[in-house]
């Protein structure tokens, strides 16, 4: 007799309901990634730093011509729902309190790495571009880099380029707001 193991993947709402159900907490790191379930690691100082510095510098350059999101989830579809670091949204007057923003709502996404820079990159970029997600950088501390998937595709992002110190980046949907990489990994 062979053993088959089988994985179970779970919908967004059957993650919601789990969350409804306290089997996972609110305030459990964890986001819905094709189906699983993916603990995310703790968030160091470092990460932190990084995501408010580039909060406040996204807030000031964009002044409430986009929503900008700090670890909020977006839905990408009945299997995805990430928590990206930051994205920058469509202005909406309920600022989404009925429900999460999906791909169409999201302008970028920014994921901070700085020891999940391969889950990032491997992983997560793809999922972004699939989903529709016209732009998303990857900071990632460690390689003292940024990674840009711009162009989606069904495939992922079909254009990728990699910023480092010394360059400059701006968003697609706000050429006017220009980021040095300096400023981005402090």
């Amino acid at each position: 007799m062979t053993l088959r193991v089988m994985t179970r993947r779970f919908t967004v709402e059957e993650y919601h309901r789990m969350v409804e159900a306290g089997i996972l907490g609110e305030d459990d790191r964890v986001e819905l990634i094709e189906g699983e379930i993916i603990e995310m690691p703790p968030i160091s100082s470092a990460h932190a730093g990084c995501v408010d510095r580039l909060a406040m510098r996204l807030m000031e350059g964009l002044r409430r011509r986009a929503i900008v999101r700090v670890q909020g989830p977006i839905r990408l579809g009945e299997r995805s729902e990430p928590m990206p670091d930051l994205a920058l949204l469509r202005p909406r007057a309920d600022f989404y309190a009925s429900a999460h923003p999906g791909p169409e709502d999201v302008w970028l996404v920014i994921e901070v790495a700085e020891t999940s820079g391969a889950y990032d990159r491997e992983r997560k970029l793809p999922l972004y571009g699939r989903a529709g997600i016209p732009e998303t950088w990857v900071v990632d501390l460690e390689r003292e880099e940024v990674v840009v998937g711009r162009d989606p595709s069904p495939e992922g992002y079909r254009t990728l380029c990699i910023a480092r110190r010394g360059e400059t980046l701006a968003p697609l949907a706000f050429p006017d707001l220009i980021l040095s990489v300096d400023e981005i990994l402090g």
